[in-house]
């Protein structure tokens, strides 16, 4: 159980150190830097959950450590699951309503996607 404690503290700074990173860097113009930025709070709030349950794996005793584990892991991945949603449903509204590529009147001068 220490192994996966471990895991889940380094997986922990990595993924809110993205987070973190990402916010305190200026906001970006372009639409995927703006995906990034949106997504950069859940990376946070799941490295934040992360590390919670790393740090009751190794404190707690062994069973509800493990359950602590499972439920800080299971949040954090929900967390980033919804947080990625929203920003592909935030992208989603943004093409449809700027038209151009996505739009009924075909490509509107978007050669990269119609190959033209």
């Amino acid at each position: 159980m220490t192994v996966a404690a471990l895991v889940c503290l380094g997986m922990a700074v990595l993924i809110g150190g993205s987070g973190l990173w990402t916010l305190t860097r200026p906001a970006p113009a372009d639409l995927t830097g703006q995906v990034l930025r949106a997504v950069a709070p859940t990376q946070v709030a799941a490295g934040v959950m992360l590390a919670a349950a790393g740090l009751v794996a190794v404190a707690a005793p062994s069973p509800i450590g493990v359950i602590g584990l499972i439920v800080g892991a299971l949040g954090a991945i929900a967390t980033l699951v919804a947080g990625s949603w929203q920003s592909a449903r935030y992208v989603e509204r943004k093409q449809a309503a700027g038209g151009g590529c996505g739009s009924a009147d075909g490509c509107g001068g978007c050669a990269k996607v119609c190959g033209s």
